[in-house]
């Protein structure tokens, strides 16, 4: 099983909220109510000073070199589905 993580900027620059997910699907999940959860806030004026970028990544962890790497949502979907044929 790979070790997967999401890393979400919600601007650019900081450090980033980071937490690790069992699967794509969770992280899929995790990665639209990031987004839903900005969307409120602004709607409803709670945070304020968006910038005009945010990011988020799935990172999966690389035993041999024993640090994360980056990675993106549709190449995971990718090889899920080509694991699956």
């Amino acid at each position: 099983m790979k070790k997967l993580r999401i890393c979400y900027y919600p601007q650019i620059p900081c450090d980033p909220f980071i937490v690790e997910v069992p699967s794509l699907k969770e992280a899929d999940k995790i990665m639209n109510l990031l987004a839903d959860y900005d969307l409120f806030q602004y709607h409803n004026s709670i945070k304020h000073g968006f910038s005009d970028i945010c990011v988020c990544i799935i990172e999966q962890w690389n035993e041999e070199e024993q640090e994360w790497h980056m990675n993106y949502l549709e190449q995971y979907f990718k090889y899920i589905k080509e694991e699956q044929q």
